[in-house]
């Protein structure tokens, strides 16, 4: 069953000698729906399948109140009103940055043109290098104009496969505010292939885990990291993702205090206005657990928190599940420390979250 609002439907099959693609979908119309895993998981080919570049694909393919594929009979790729991104920016080298982009356009009747251009140059900041050539920009320069002339086609789908992948750190830093203005201001929803856990936790709303062609588990991002079940939630990496909205600033001690579901956090100062929607991240090795609130402590952040769930990781470790006002939280912790404090599912204790990072 179709949940409410979701606008894509994806049941698509590809049959080849060393691998099987196999995947039954219902994803957000809008937002970034993140395609996670492993390299050689099948992200590229499920994106490829989309886009009608995978003749061998069958099954069904539906974005919104348009069949794009059943059985083996779909669209062309042309046909397909995709904006589709790869790992290496190819942009047309004989052309200027200007010409890349009327490429585009002049694919697209006025009509069907879903986004101005000059709104996505505006968008991805590219307006001062119009009259460039490709040779001329950074790596990051040369994805955020091939993000502005798949949008140029005015797709009703934006496909974007490991776009930050052949880039450095600092490039990295560079276009990923960009990605984030595209998700926040535009209709249009983006399908979003990464194996970079970072990356799915700053831009993703949605998330599929696949394996070796198959989706293991689908879901809110938020939900998707903090399932104990799940690979994501175990090691080092582990951490909850929290959506709140900035509810002011202390100028005395620069710091910015957000509210969320399960109370307010206190973060180091950051210049977003009053109101602005904030994505926080907070690891479980940065988490702490009491059976009685602290007082004369260093924390500033301080939850009541219920046990959800306790999962062993490896001989000395535990993993815990806490549910913060419905809001879910990971701690991670040692055996010792969990058999010291009695935890079990329903146990009442205080969450203290030593650092808080604002994605």
């Amino acid at each position: 069953m179709t949940p409410p609002g979701a606008a894509l439907r994806v049941c698509l099959r590809l049959r080849r000698e060393a691998f099987h693609l196999d995947v039954d979908l219902h994803l957000p119309g809008r937002g970034v729906s993140a395609l996670f895993g492993p390299s050689g998981c099948g992200k590229t080919t499920l994106l490829r399948a989309v886009a009608g570049l995978e003749p061998g694909a069958e099954g069904f393919l539906q974005v919104g109140d348009e069949v794009w594929q059943e059985g083996r009979r779909g669209r062309p790729p042309h046909r397909r009103a995709v904006g589709y991104v790869f790992q290496e920016a190819s942009l047309f080298s004989h052309l200027d940055v200007r010409a890349n982009l009327d490429y585009g356009v002049r694919r697209v009747p006025p009509g069907r043109r879903r986004v101005p251009l000059q709104r996505t140059v505006e968008l991805l900041g590219i307006g001062h290098l119009l009259q460039r050539w490709p040779h001329q920009l950074s790596g990051g320069e040369r994805q955020r104009v091939a993000i502005a002339r798949a949008l140029a086609v005015g797709p009703r789908l934006l496909l974007l496969d490991e776009p930050l992948a052949a880039l450095d750190l600092a490039r990295k830093r560079e276009i990923l505010p960009y990605l984030e203005s595209l998700h926040d201001e535009l209709e249009i929803p983006v399908i979003y292939v990464s194996h970079a856990p970072d990356e799915v936790a700053r831009l993703a709303d949605h998330m599929v885990l696949l394996q070796a062609g198959r989706e293991t588990a689908s879901g809110p991002v938020g939900e998707m990291l903090t399932r104990l079940d799940l690979p994501l939630a175990r090691g080092e990496g582990a951490g909850a993702l929290i959506e709140g909205r900035v509810a002011g600033h202390d100028d005395r001690f620069e710091l910015t205090y957000v509210d969320f579901a399960g109370g307010r956090f206190t973060v180091a100062r950051n210049d977003m206005a009053s109101g602005h929607p904030v994505r926080l991240r907070v690891a479980a090795r940065d988490v702490s657990l009491t059976l009685e609130r602290q007082r004369g402590t260093s924390i500033l952040n301080i939850f009541p928190a219920r046990v959800e769930q306790l999962v062993p990781e490896g001989r000395a470790k535990m993993m815990v599940r806490l549910s913060v006002q419905g809001v879910p939280l990971l701690s991670s912790l040692t055996r010792k420390s969990a058999d010291a404090l009695a935890l079990a599912p329903g146990r009442s204790v205080y969450a203290q979250v030593k650092s808080v990072a604002v994605l």
